[in-house]
């Protein structure tokens, strides 16, 4: 394998691309005409316009992407997240065009694509699974009788989901004929696909996800777990591995899990594994995603295992170099995605130039990042610009460190999370362990956040004036006359 396509964009190519160099691998960028400027283009060894902004237009093109892949002479095609990464066809057509997929075979991809079917493949391998019922409906009158088998509240879920689309908590009889109808509606628009499923409601549970990686030899092991609670929109903002509330007894239940799913569908490569937590410590498979996450530094980083390094030597044909035995977990990492949204807005995105963009640089603190000061963040893409990792050596040092580095990243000329980011890492909540999912509804509101930020600069405004008091008295000291 000596040169990589990376059919993707922002921090995820560049990182993609860095430990591709790192292995002496050659790489070509692909990007649309709102990237020409973009880093992870200057970075490569190759780049290529795919077309204009929207990404229908050029990053979700994936038969053009193959046809340049072919002209450039690539050997493997890597799909970074999002995109085209968990497109089965395409994975199938890059392989059919004797090309690498860096990723599972297209089976695979396929069945944990649908959370029904994915249901259906893991049945039997003894998997917990929250109380439901495991088929396609829109009958009404059959969603009320399943409704009150296993009580609400319930959840509506649309099969091809994700990101909280076509999903409707239901807490009484009488609201499930219209949130039916909404959800139906809504993943329809989204995915094309209107199938819904329900499941009885988790009240108060933690995400908790496990790392797998699989080779083609029959090999799988898991690299511990990630806690991915903190959400807005029912989308990940502040993740951290390991997770605080499992012992090493769990850890080992639920990593055994993960390698029975993965193993449900014959896969290979880097995978996570997806479960709901709940306040009386159960777990319930959720879903499995195909891919890399956007959260998988925190893992890299308590693990010691560059995650993007395996996956190239999985599609190599390599055997994992480690037992499960050989994996430890040292230290406690946590990430920020550093979103361009207004947290006092309702998370709207905010687009705009980046006036100023400085990263902290500091010991025990990691960036990814997609951007530079001066660059123009786009409306057609998702508005992450980067992920803020620290680590310690326990989980008090890691927060310690993020809440450093938060006060050291300068973004001028559009809002971000980063103000959110520290609202949560102060928070006695976060800082106990004692949150869930619902932390943004139970805890954060734009006043609060608005209310911290106010009282910091207060506090900057007092040390100010007292280190001017300091400096001014000092300057009036008499000059005592040196003796001759």
């Amino acid at each position: 394998m000596k040169k990589i396509l990376v059919a993707n964009r922002g921090e995820i190519a560049l990182r993609v691309m860095k430990t591709a160099h790192k292995m002496g691998i050659k790489t070509v960028a692909v990007y649309s005409t709102a990237d020409r400027n973009a880093p992870h283009v200057k970075y490569a060894n190759e780049a290529i316009c795919l077309g204009e902004a929207p990404s229908n237009q050029s990053y979700l093109l994936g038969d053009k992407i193959i046809q340049k892949a072919k002209e450039l002479g690539v050997d493997a095609i890597h799909p970074g997240y999002g995109f085209l990464s968990e497109n089965a066809s395409f994975a199938k057509k890059v392989e059919e065009n004797g090309i690498a997929f860096i990723g599972p075979k297209p089976k695979a991809i396929e069945v944990m694509g649908s959370k029904l079917a994915a249901k259906e493949a893991v049945k039997a391998y003894n998997i917990p699974m929250v109380p439901g019922i495991d088929e396609a409906i829109t009958d009404t009158e059959k969603a009320k009788k399943i409704a009150k088998e296993i009580g609400f509240p319930i959840l509506i879920k649309a099969s091809a989901g994700g990101g909280g689309k076509g999903m409707r908590v239901v807490e009484k009889e009488e609201e499930l004929a219209e949130q039916m109808k909404r959800a139906i509606s809504e993943a329809q628009s989204a995915f094309g696909d209107g199938a819904v499923f329900i499941e009885k409601y988790v009240a108060s549970p933690r995400h908790i996800e496990i790392q797998v990686l699989a080779d083609q030899h029959g090999n799988t092991v898991h690299l511990f777990e990630r806690e991915c609670s903190v959400q807005r929109r029912h989308q990940k903002v502040i993740e951290e591995a390991p997770s605080v509330v499992l012992d090493d007894n769990l850890r080992q239940q639920m990593g055994q899990a993960a390698i029975r799913v993965a193993q449900a569908c014959d896969y290979v490569g880097a995978g996570t594994v997806e479960f709901l937590f709940d306040e009386n410590r159960n777990f319930y498979f959720l879903e499995m995603n195909t891919r890399l996450q956007v959260e998988h530094p925190v893992t890299e980083l308590i693990s010691g295992i560059d995650l993007v390094e395996q996956q190239i030597r999985v599609a190599r044909g390599e055997k994992l170099a480690f037992s499960q035995e050989d994996l430890k977990i040292k230290g406690h990492a946590v990430e920020l995605r550093v979103y361009a949204e207004d947290p006092l807005n309702d998370f709207l995105p905010s687009v705009g130039t980046l006036e100023k963009y400085q990263m902290p640089t500091a010991q025990n603190i990691r960036i990814d990042n997609g951007f530079t000061e001066g660059m123009e963040v786009p409306i057609y893409y998702d508005p992450m610009l980067a992920k803020l990792i620290t680590y310690g050596e326990n989980r008090a040092e890691a927060i310690q460190y993020m809440i450093d580095a938060i006060d050291n990243f300068i973004v001028e000329g559009i809002s971000t999370t980063l103000a959110f980011g520290k609202f949560v890492f102060t928070h006695k909540a976060f800082n106990e362990g004692t949150f869930d999912t619902h932390f943004v509804k139970k805890h954060y509101s734009p006043e609060k956040l608005q209310a911290q930020t106010q009282e910091e600069a207060r506090l900057a405004a007092i040390i100010a004036l007292k280190q001017y008091l300091k400096d001014k008295e000092t300057l009036r000291l008499p000059i005592t006359k040196a003796r001759r």
